[in-house]
């Protein structure tokens, strides 16, 4: 491992008094033949904080913060970011995140024992270039299981944002929990509810991108399962959750609602991935309101909205996945006149791209079919043909300005509302985007108001 290892990290662990040890994800992620192109180095030692500055200076690595309390440094080189860990034993209040009480120690058994799994407790002393495994880790990693530090029940009643890290590492792993942490994970699921919902957020966003870590698309997949199998999924995703069971109509679909959900996820791409995994999600409410379906891309924006509002989402992402629930089911019959499809493609022109995804996952997840989507490919073709025609697809590429149309009478508060209509005017033709067609049309029905 030692020749994956920074320069840096090599220079601070000989000129470290104690031992230095790199632990966690990216000793996992080395034995088992994975490791990531720019991993996480998270570093350990019985050193106290001051020592570990001291050197970090003397090897040329920035020190970005120190946290006396849990006996933590954030380092930095320029090119790879460090975090280190004073060895240390934790007591938590159950369920909150972060530990009541830590005490400092020099016994790395003691110090792997407060961690969450066995596979992420293997240690390697840089300097020495060995591995040490005081849980038996290794074999963990072999078999690719994940296997609590201490009794399950325990581990998780501890932290509940190891609920939500089980499910994030099985997925960017492929390693499955073995029966005890299964269990203790499904006693303690409402211990989820403690966690501030920027780390439930944090975590889930991981999952949904976690083939970018593994290459395998079915990973995203792994990690709901695991969410819905442990409860967790109902706690932080109540409204998605309520689709457990929920048939739909057999000719369409081979999966519940839920299960459709989650497989929807697991065929789009990540930049709709969010979308994706809530676009259905307006169905249970429906369903139970009204006992069908038809109001459910409209309600269901609504109500993802409201998921990834109170998850602190960021907001551009929170307006895009609600926009992209609302237009998921646009011309689903394939009825849609090309007329009314050209508008549509037009006004939500930035949106299209991410539409055409989400909807030909949504198709792929019905019967698991990775055929085009018929809806998909008629989109695609009349855009084409919009594009061959040299329709404008946004205001910015009409052929006039709102500075032409205000010297050809067009009052200025009104431009704006012009150039709509001129781009609308355009949609179904686009030879009729030249400068002396726009301007007249816009004197006849704005000029001299």
């Amino acid at each position: 491992m030692r020749n994956f290892l920074p320069d840096n990290l090599l220079k601070l662990a000989d000129v470290c008094q104690h031992s230095l040890y790199i632990v966690g994800g990216s000793v996992r992620d080395f034995l088992a033949g994975k490791l990531a192109a720019r991993p996480d180095w998270d570093i350990c030692s019985p050193a106290p904080e001051d020592e570990l500055v001291s050197a970090a200076e003397r090897c040329g690595i920035a020190v970005r913060a120190v946290y006396p309390r849990t006996g933590t440094v954030k380092l930095s080189d320029g090119k790879n970011e460090f975090e280190f860990t004073r060895f240390r034993t934790d007591r938590y209040e159950r369920g909150l995140h972060a530990p009541a009480e830590i005490s400092f120690t020099e016994d790395i058994g003691a110090d792997a024992r407060r961690r969450d799994f066995c596979a992420n407790a293997v240690y390697y002393d840089i300097a020495k270039g060995k591995f040490c495994d005081p849980l038996g880790g290794m074999d963990d990693i072999g078999r690719k299981i994940l296997r609590t530090v201490a009794p399950a029940r325990t581990v998780f009643g501890e932290d509940g944002l190891r609920l939500m890290r089980l499910a994030r590492i099985a997925a960017q792993t492929g390693f499955a929990p073995d029966a005890e942490c299964l269990a203790g994970a499904r006693e303690n699921a409402a211990l989820i509810d403690d966690i501030v919902p920027e780390r439930i957020f944090t975590e889930l966003r991981l999952l949904l991108f976690s083939d970018e870590k593994t290459g395998d698309f079915r990973s995203p997949y792994r990690g709901l399962c695991l969410l819905r199998e442990t409860g967790v999924l109902a706690h932080i995703l109540p409204e998605l959750a309520a689709g457990d069971g929920m048939p739909q109509r057999r000719d369409f679909h081979d999966h519940d609602v839920l299960e459709h959900s989650l497989r929807c996820a697991m065929y789009a791409p990540p930049e709709v991935r969010f979308a994706a995994l809530l676009h259905d999600v307006g169905k249970p409410f429906c369903m139970l309101r009204d006992g069908n379906f038809y109001a459910h891309p409209e309600e269901g924006a609504r109500i993802a909205r409201d998921i990834l509002t109170r998850l602190k989402a960021p907001i551009k992402l929170t307006e895009e996945t609600a926009e992209l629930v609302r237009l998921h089911m646009r011309d689903v019959d394939l009825r849609m006149r090309e007329s009314k499809i050209r508008r549509e493609l037009v006004e939500h022109y930035p949106l299209t791209d991410k539409l055409f995804a989400l909807k030909q996952a949504d198709y792929s997840a019905c019967k698991d079919d990775l055929s085009p989507a018929p809806g998909v490919e008629k989109w695609k073709n009349i855009l084409s043909r919009m594009r061959g025609e040299g329709v404008p697809m946004t205001v910015g590429e009409l052929a006039v300005n709102g500075l032409d149309l205000q010297r050809a009478g067009v009052p200025a508060p009104r431009t704006a509302e012009a150039l709509s209509a001129l781009l609308s005017f355009c949609t179904e033709d686009g030879t009729r985007n030249k400068k002396e067609t726009l301007l007249a049309r816009a004197k006849s029905q704005f000029a001299g108001e």
